[in-house]
């Protein structure tokens, strides 16, 4: 005896259903096995609503903490994926985490970024510069293989920064990037209309004819420019300011500390390095942008130095488990969006100011 086609239909269907469902149940299994797993090896954190995990890094089998807060890749007000955070208050909830512990004796960051946005590397600086100030605990930073720009303006407020002699740092500068694709419009014969309130409401419009302007596109152009170039300067002043007192305020906490050492001062031109070019770590210890050259495990000595601890564990603070976040992975979609390959991949920037590594935007 044959099935008919429906029933054939059906009956494969019933089999797709069950198989689906099969696998969403081991997933869920599994992902209950991991989250039973990462609590065995956490402890709950002291921070209050704090959705934080505190997670063992290396066990020393002491009392006294260091906790390690990474500070990697481009720095943004953006969230970072699955987790709830922006970088920003991940960074800030940590710190708090890290403050209210009181076997937590000093704050190891361990940097590797080629910098980012203003707001967003001024926010963390803030946030360590006060952390410091309120808890009397010090926070040591630890340049990986690449500190530049907005990642050493968030390593200028520690206590004591160390880099690997072959770190990558420096590039202390601002930029401001748009482009201008009007000659391209040209080709093809496209005219822009635009409607505006002010004459400066276009202001860093790509649209604009740079090449054949009105005298008074011209007078507007150059006004805009000037305006722009103000504001860098005004935000590149304030990158300067923010390593000399970082590294002044360093040198007056470390003047007593166990170490017996005030680590490295400014030399007095290095003002005239703070104009984009990236360093080497050797070149930003003989300025005074650095204390000491050195590896992790130099960094970590180092902690526990001003710490004044023989001995500690290394813990870090993440956000928990979610298999939400795993579900919605597999759920994301690509359908709509158009890629152009050119080569290499452009950085995702918004707009506005950067404190961001020349590489990184060629």
């Amino acid at each position: 005896m044959t099935n008919r086609p429906g029933q054939a239909g059906r009956s494969r269907g019933l089999k797709i259903a069950v198989v689906v469902l099969s696998v969403l149940l081991a997933m869920s299994v599994f992902g209950h096995l991991i989250q039973g797993f990462i609590s065995a090896l956490t402890t709950p954190t002291t921070g209050g609503d704090s959705r934080l995990l505190e997670v063992l890094i290396e066990n020393n089998h002491s009392a006294s903490k260091i906790a390690v807060i990474p500070v990697e890749g481009l720095i943004s007000s953006g969230s970072v994926e699955g987790s709830g955070y922006s970088t920003v208050s991940l960074i800030e909830d940590q710190l708090k985490l890290a403050g209210r512990d009181e076997r937590v004796k000093a704050v190891l960051l361990k940097v590797n970024s080629p910098g980012g946005e203003v707001l967003a590397s001024d926010d963390i600086y803030r946030a360590i510069e006060k952390f410091q100030d309120e808890y009397d605990k010090p926070v040591v930073a630890s340049m990986g293989s690449l500190a530049a720009s907005g990642g050493y303006y968030v390593s200028a407020p520690c206590r004591w920064i160390v880099a690997n002699e072959l770190t990558i740092t420096g590039s202390i500068g601002v930029i401001m990037q748009t482009y201008n694709y009007r000659g391209l419009m040209n080709k093809v014969g496209l005219r822009p209309m635009v409607f505006k309130s002010g004459k400066f409401k276009d202001m860093l419009s790509g649209e604009k004819d740079l090449e054949n302007p009105s005298p008074d596109a011209k007078a507007i152009n150059d006004e805009e420019q000037a305006m722009v170039q103000k504001m860098v300067n005004e935000t590149f002043q304030r990158f300067k300011t923010v390593v000399e007192t970082g590294r002044k305020n360093a040198n007056q906490e470390n003047a007593s500390n166990p170490g017996g050492t005030t680590g490295r001062k400014l030399r007095a031109d290095w003002a005239d390095f703070a104009d984009g070019r990236i360093l080497s770590g050797k070149e930003a210890q003989e300025l005074g942008l650095v204390d000491e050259t050195g590896n992790w495990l130099a960094a970590v000595k180092r902690t526990k130095i001003l710490a004044g601890v023989s001995e500690a564990n290394l813990v870090t603070y993440q956000p928990p488990f979610n298999l939400g976040n795993l579900f919605r992975l597999f759920g994301k979609s690509n359908a709509g969006q158009i890629k152009v390959d050119l080569g290499f991949d452009l950085p995702h920037l918004q707009a506005g100011l950067y404190f961001l590594a020349p590489s990184y935007l060629n």
